[in-house]
């Protein structure tokens, strides 16, 4: 297996494929400093084959001048000393803060494609409880920085139809729901509040479920929510209805749309 070439091994390669020398460099970045009146931005030729030879890290006023002389874009640049800023996003929600704060995610490269559904099975239905993997026919490549992290090809997502009052006023119709496939049992566990209590998504025979659980011999029984007004569903565990995983996470409007006139009462889900 070939050794990835080191940081400055692979400065001094796009050096050479540009056909510019070290002075050359010098020169170049010297200008920048000149108009942005900062020295900083100056890279001497010395400077410069120390970093080529793995002895110095540029500070960032000569990463500017680099990406600027070598026309490499300044993400890319950073990325060859093994700097990812897409992954920033990722560590600002790995690593909570004590406080309530606002949070700015850095977002990636908005050309850079990911994956993301293209076409739904036309058979998917906004009124039933189902796995977004389910509801997709065709995966594309559609540059949408926003979801690059949502990676709906490897990890569990579910939806909360809009006729499915289950876990109402917890998770509204129209949630989006995040899974856990590793908290495929329901284990006893101490719970302060109903919102510490894990809820579970659930495949069943005819569709899925999403709900608090319990389970007793070769029974499973799924618990709505008490101000849900939908009733207590009882199944053969394994074999009517089987746990996909714990949620672990919600993504909802706080504030309903507003119904059209004439609508009725909410619908429940199908009673086995």
């Amino acid at each position: 297996m070939p050794v990835p070439a080191r940081p400055g091994e692979q400065l001094k390669e796009i050096r050479n494929r540009l056909g510019i020398t070290t002075r050359e460099v010098e020169e170049l970045s010297r200008k920048i400093a000149r108009e942005t009146s900062n020295e900083e931005f100056r890279i001497s030729n010395a400077w410069l084959t120390q970093i080529e030879n793995g002895y110095s890290v540029p500070s960032i006023y000569k990463f500017f001048s680099l990406s600027a002389i070598y026309r490499i874009r300044f993400h890319d640049l950073l990325r060859v000393f093994h700097v990812d800023v897409d992954s920033i996003a990722r560590y600002q929600i790995d690593l909570p803060l004590q406080n309530t704060n606002l949070v700015t995610l850095e977002l990636p490269d908005p050309r850079k494609p990911v994956r993301f559904p293209v076409r739904f099975d036309p058979g998917f239905s906004l009124e039933k409880t189902s796995l977004i993997s389910r509801m997709v026919e065709v995966w594309g490549e559609v540059p949408v920085s926003l979801i690059q992290r949502l990676d709906v090809r490897h990890c569990q997502y579910g939806y909360i139809g809009l006729e499915d009052f289950t876990m109402d006023p917890i998770l509204h119709p129209g949630a989006f729901v995040q899974i856990d496939t590793d908290l495929n049992r329901v284990h006893p566990s101490v719970w302060r509040t109903e919102f510490d209590r894990p809820i579970y998504f659930v495949e069943l025979r005819d569709g899925y479920a999403c709900s608090w659980c319990e389970v007793g011999g070769s029974q499973i029984t799924l618990l709505p929510h008490p101000l849900s007004a939908c009733p207590v569903r009882r199944y053969a565990y394994p074999n009517d209805a089987e746990i996909i995983g714990q949620v672990t996470a919600v993504a909802m409007r706080l504030v309903r749309p507003a119904e059209p006139p004439g609508n009725g009462s909410p619908k429940s889900p199908k009673q086995s």
